[in-house]
């Protein structure tokens, strides 16, 4: 389930830091409606309250639902870490490429801040991550969502429950993160979030 929430984290935190080294570039090119100094203070205020907002957001719901969850019985199917974070990947990669876009292009106003804002969401969300690994640890058991219902969040409406299994189930760590190594027997059959 952290793999949902880990998944966007990497991809806003480069895009986003490629964005603020355009846009700290942008100056020397052309002219810039504010200058870069004024740029990198307003977008170090945007890392921040953008990190934090990502890491605070619907903090309730995740400790509701992982308090809530289930034993995943037998028939219930669950989808590989790798798989879910190429599907998260591929539906929104247009969504990425039009943040970057405008992050980059709103350089002309203020340099650097809009990239700097999308790199502290990312920072945020891995924060979140690492936060969910911590309640996966902590009860012994890897939380899971179904695909179908989480539409891009693990707290969305749609989502009744969650599930648990092992910590040795999959391809995921607590976290999200890729389970190294060789698979650990018995638990190839379930992986990242259903």
């Amino acid at each position: 389930m952290a793999v949902i929430v880990r998944a966007p984290a990497r991809w806003l935190w480069w895009l986003g830091l490629l964005s603020a080294g355009a846009g700290a570039a942008l100056p020397e090119l052309v002219p810039v409606l504010t200058g870069r100094r004024l740029g990198l203070a307003a977008g170090g205020v945007l890392f921040v309250a953008a990190g934090a907002l990502a890491f605070l957001a619907r903090r309730g719901r995740y400790t509701e639902l992982a308090g809530g969850a289930e034993r995943a019985g037998r028939a219930v199917f669950l989808q590989d870490r790798a798989v879910s974070a190429r599907n998260w990947r591929r539906a929104r990669s247009w969504w990425l490429a039009g943040a970057f876009v405008a992050a980059t292009a709103s350089s002309l106003a203020v340099p650097v801040a809009a990239g700097l804002a999308m790199a502290g969401a990312g920072a945020g969300l891995w924060a979140k991550a690492l936060w969910l690994g911590g309640l996966e640890r902590r009860s012994e058991s890897l939380l899971w969502v179904r695909t179908e219902r989480a539409q891009g969040s693990p707290v969305a409406v749609p989502v009744r429950g969650w599930f648990t299994t092992g910590l040795a189930a999959g391809d995921a760590l607590p976290g999200g993160a890729r389970r190294r190594g060789r698979p650990v027997p018995g638990g190839a059959v379930v992986s990242a979030a259903r």
